[in-house]
C-alpha cells in the first residue's frame, strides 16, 4: 500500500481556461504571462487561432509541441457529415440553389475539403473522397511532434499548425492542408517560474466544432478547468450575444464541472480615443490630464460596472455564499501590448503579474491539499506499519472490530438517508422546471428556427443542425443547441439548489459534502471513545491509523463526486436529445423544394410528439436516477474502503515484524509533517475568520448612520 501511494501522480494539473471569440486578445495574454512577446501567433487580419492550444512547462530543456490529429474513423466520420451537408438535388430552383450557395455551413464545408484535398473536392461524393489521396502527409501515429532549442524557433515552426487562414487567402503550405485533421495542440516550454509545473493554460475557442470529437473535446475541456476567464475585449464587454453566450458557458461548467473560479479579463485596454471619452465622460468634479489618467479611470469604472453586473448573474445561477461570489477580483483589466511598450502603463497597471499571482495561488492551495491528503495516509500506514513490529502485544489488548463494523454499518444506513433527503431539496424545482418547460418549448423552439433574414444562409445550417441531432457549431457563427435552448426553463429552476447540493465549504442541509464530513466525524470520534474505554496500550497505533485513514478514504470522494456531478447535469439535455434523435434524422433527409420549410416543420412536429408522450418527464426520471446512481457510488465505495481498513487494522502482524522495516524515523518525521499541516490549516481557519470579522465591523461596510 505504501509503494501504491509512492507511485501517485504527483498533481493532477491545474487548468486555467481562457475562454473568448477569435481576436479577443487569449493569444496575446498567454504570451505576455509566459513571457514570450509573439510566442503563440496572434490574430490578425487574414489569420485566427484555430484550434485548442494547450501551453505548460515542463523539465525538459527544449520547448516542445504535440499537435494531435483526428484518428481515420473520426475523420471518416466528419467527412460523411460534410458530403451530407453539401448533398443538393436538382428539384431545387435558381433562386434557393443560390440562398443555399450561400449559407455559412456550405462554406465551412466546402473551405474543409477544398484545403484537405484540393479545389474540385466539394464536388465529389464520400466514396470518391475516401480513395482521393490528401495533399498533407498525415503521420501513421496521427501525432506531430516539434522540438527547438528557442522560444521562437517553435514559433515559427508552430504557426501554420494552429492558424489558419480566411476563406479568401490564396496561399498554400503542407502544414495548412491538414487543418481540417487538428484536434488540439499541446506546447510545452522549459522549466519556468512564470507558469509553474503543474499549470496547464488553455487557449479555448468560444464556438465548440462541427466535428463530433473537436466539440465533444471542447466541452470536455471547459468542464475540467477550475478556473475559467473569459476573454473579451474593451470594445466588446459592453454587450453583444457572443459575449454573454461565453459567460453563460463558463457559468454552466461551475455547474457541470470542476470550475470553481470565474472571472472576466478584459483586454486591450490601453485603447481609449480621448476627446470621444472626454466628450461621454459623465465625472466633472476631476480633470484629466493626460491619456493615461483617462485610460486608468475608464478601466477602473469598466472594473466597477463589470463587476457588479457579473456579480448579479452568478447570484441568480449559484448559492448566496458559493466562493465565486467571494472573490475580491471578478474583473481584470490587462493590456498585453502595454505590458511589454510601457507608454502608457506601468507593468503593475497592466495587471498582467496579477494574473500570475492568481494561478500562483491555486497552484499553491491545491498542493497543499494534495501534501495534506498524501501525508494523511501515509501517517496512518506508518503507524499500521509500526505496530506490526511491536513485539510486545497483550491478548487482551489486540484490537476488536466486530464492534466497530456494526457501527459502520449502522453509520452507513445514516448517511445514506442524509443523502437522500440532501438530494430530496432538487425535486420540487425540477418538477416546476419541467412545467415552465411543458409551457414555453414552441417559443424558445421558434426563436431558434426563425432568423430575421428569412431562410436565406440558414439552409444547410439547419441540415447541420440535424446531423448532429440538434447541435451545431462552427468557428464563425454562435453555437446552436436545441436540446439546451428547451431544457434551459428546467435548468433556470434548478441551478441554484443544484450548485448548494454540491457546494464545498459552508455547511446546509442541502449540501452533500457536509453529510460525508459528519460520517467521517463520527467514525473518527467512536475509534477516540473505544480507546480511552479500553485503555488502548500498544494498539493506540491502530486506533490512530484508523482516525487517519478515515480521513484519507473520506477525503478521496470529493474528487469522484465531482466526476459524476457532469453527467447528471447533462442528463436533461442528453435524454431530450435522445428523444428526438428520430425527429433530427429524419428532418436531415429533407432535400428538394423548400426543404428548409419541410425541415422546420418536421422538428416542430416531432418536438411537439415527444413533449406529449412525456419526454419532459423522462429527462427529469433521468436526472433523478442519476442522483441515486451517485448516493449508490458513495455508499459502495465507502463500504469497500472501509472494509478493508478494518481488515488490515485487525490483523496481528503476527511474523511480520521479522520481515518489515523499521519505520520508527519515518513514522516520526512524517507526525511531525502532519501536525505542521494541522497547525497550517488551524490557522488559515483563524485568519479567514478575523478577516469576517474585520469586514464586519469596516465603517464602509455600515449603513448610513441613524438620525
Amino acid at each position: 500500500m505504501l509503494l501504491a501511494l509512492i507511485e501517485k501522480p504527483a498533481l493532477d494539473p491545474i487548468y486555467i481556461g481562457l475562454f473568448g471569440s477569435t481576436g479577443a486578445g487569449k493569444s496575446s495574454l498567454i504570451n505576455a504571462i509566459i513571457q514570450q512577446a509573439m510566442f503563440l501567433p496572434v490574430s490578425g487580419e487574414s489569420i485566427c487561432t484555430s484550434c485548442i492550444v494547450q501551453v505548460s512547462s515542463g523539465c525538459c530543456e527544449q520547448y516542445e509541441a504535440k499537435i494531435h490529429l483526428l484518428s481515420d474513423q473520426e475523420w471518416k466520420e466528419e467527412l460523411k457529415n460534410l458530403t451530407k451537408l453539401l448533398h443538393r438535388t436538382e428539384e431545387l430552383g435558381r433562386e434557393e440553389a443560390d440562398v443555399w450557395d450561400g449559407d455559412d455551413a456550405v462554406e465551412e464545408a466546402i473551405w474543409k475539403l477544398q484545403m484537405f484535398y484540393g479545389k474540385g473536392a466539394e464536388r465529389k461524393n464520400y466514396e470518391e473522397l475516401l480513395r482521393a489521396k490528401p495533399k498533407g502527409k498525415i503521420p501513421a501515429s496521427r501525432v506531430i511532434t516539434l522540438k527547438a532549442e528557442e522560444a521562437g524557433e517553435l514559433s515559427v515552426k508552430l504557426d501554420p499548425y494552429i492558424r489558419t487562414k480566411r476563406r479568401d487567402w490564396d496561399g498554400e503550405s503542407a502544414e495548412t492542408h491538414i487543418w481540417p485533421l487538428i484536434k488540439h495542440v499541446e506546447v510545452i516550454l522549459p522549466k519556468s517560474q512564470l507558469i509553474p509545473e503543474g499549470v496547464v493554460l488553455v487557449d479555448i475557442p468560444g464556438t465548440g466544432d462541427f466535428n463530433s470529437k473537436r466539440d465533444e473535446m471542447w466541452k470536455k475541456t471547459i468542464d475540467k478547468c477550475s478556473v475559467i476567464w473569459v476573454i473579451s475585449d474593451i470594445e466588446r464587454v459592453s454587450g453583444g450575444r457572443a459575449h454573454e453566450d461565453l459567460l453563460n458557458e463558463s457559468i454552466r461548467a461551475c455547474q457541470r464541472g470542476f470550475c470553481k473560479d470565474i472571472a472576466l479579463v478584459v483586454t486591450k485596454t490601453d485603447k481609449l480615443h480621448l476627446q470621444e471619452y472626454l466628450r461621454e465622460r459623465k465625472v466633472e468634479n476631476q480633470a484629466i490630464q493626460s491619456q493615461r489618467e483617462a485610460v486608468l479611470e475608464r478601466n477602473e469604472m469598466i472594473k466597477l460596472q463589470r463587476n457588479r453586473i457579473l456579480k448579479e448573474k452568478l447570484k441568480r445561477k449559484l448559492p448566496a455564499d458559493a466562493k465565486v461570489l467571494e472573490a475580491s477580483d471578478l474583473v481584470y483589466t490587462v493590456s498585453a501590448q502595454e505590458y511589454w511598450r510601457q507608454a502608457l502603463l506601468t507593468e503593475e497597471e497592466t495587471e498582467i503579474p496579477k494574473l500570475r499571482e492568481h494561478i500562483r495561488k491555486r497552484l499553491l492551495d491545491k498542493k497543499r491539499k494534495l501534501v495534506t491528503k498524501y501525508v494523511t495516509e501515509a501517517f496512518g500506514l506508518l503507524l499500521l506499519t509500526d505496530s506490526f513490529n511491536c513485539t510486545e502485544h497483550l491478548p487482551n489488548e489486540h484490537l476488536h472490530v466486530s464492534g466497530l463494523r456494526r457501527f459502520v454499518e449502522e453509520k452507513i444506513q445514516l448517511l445514506e438517508k442524509a443523502i437522500d433527503q440532501c438530494f430530496a431539496h432538487i425535486a420540487q424545482p425540477l418538477q416546476e422546471g419541467v412545467r415552465n418547460a411543458r409551457t414555453s418549448y414552441r417559443r424558445i423552439l421558434g426563436a431558434c428556427l426563425v432568423r430575421s433574414r428569412g431562410n436565406q444562409g440558414f439552409h444547410q445550417t439547419l441540415k447541420a443542425v440535424c446531423l448532429k441531432n440538434g447541435i451545431y457549431a462552427s468557428r464563425t457563427l454562435a453555437r446552436i443547441d436545441l436540446n439546451e435552448a428547451i431544457t434551459q426553463p428546467i435548468y433556470d429552476q434548478i441551478d441554484p439548489v443544484f450548485a448548494g447540493i454540491f457546494r464545498v465549504g459552508t455547511p446546509s442541509g442541502s449540501a452533500l459534502m457536509p453529510h460525508i464530513d459528519a460520517f467521517k466525524h463520527s467514525l473518527q470520534e467512536k475509534m477516540t471513545e473505544i480507546g480511552i474505554r479500553n485503555g488502548w496500550k500498544y494498539d493506540s497505533y491502530k486506533k490512530s491509523f484508523l482516525i487517519q485513514e478515515i480521513s484519507a478514504i473520506l477525503g478521496g470522494l470529493e474528487e469522484h463526486i465531482l466526476r459524476k456531478k457532469r453527467r447528471i447535469y447533462e442528463s436533461l439535455t442528453s435524454s431530450v436529445q435522445n428523444d428526438l434523435k428520430p425527429c433530427y434524422e429524419e428532418a436531415g433527409q429533407i432535400t428538394g423544394k423548400k426543404a428548409c420549410e419541410r425541415m422546420k416543420d418536421v422538428i416542430r412536429r416531432g418536438v411537439d410528439r415527444q413533449v406529449a408522450e412525456g419526454m419532459f418527464e423522462r429527462a427529469q426520471e433521468r436526472m433523478q436516477h442519476q442522483f441515486q446512481q451517485l448516493k449508490h457510488g458513495i455508499t459502495e465505495k465507502v463500504k469497500g474502503s472501509i472494509a478493508t481498513m478494518l481488515t488490515l487494522a485487525s490483523s496481528q502482524g503476527d511474523g511480520l515484524y521479522k520481515e518489515l522495516a523499521d519505520v520508527k524515523s519515518e513514522y516520526k518525521e512524517m507526525e511531525k509533517l502532519h501536525r505542521s499541516l494541522r497547525e497550517v490549516a488551524e490557522n488559515a481557519v483563524l485568519r479567514r475568520g478575523m478577516q469576517e470579522f474585520l469586514l464586519r465591523m469596516s465603517p464602509s461596510k455600515a449603513g448610513p448612520p441613524k438620525t
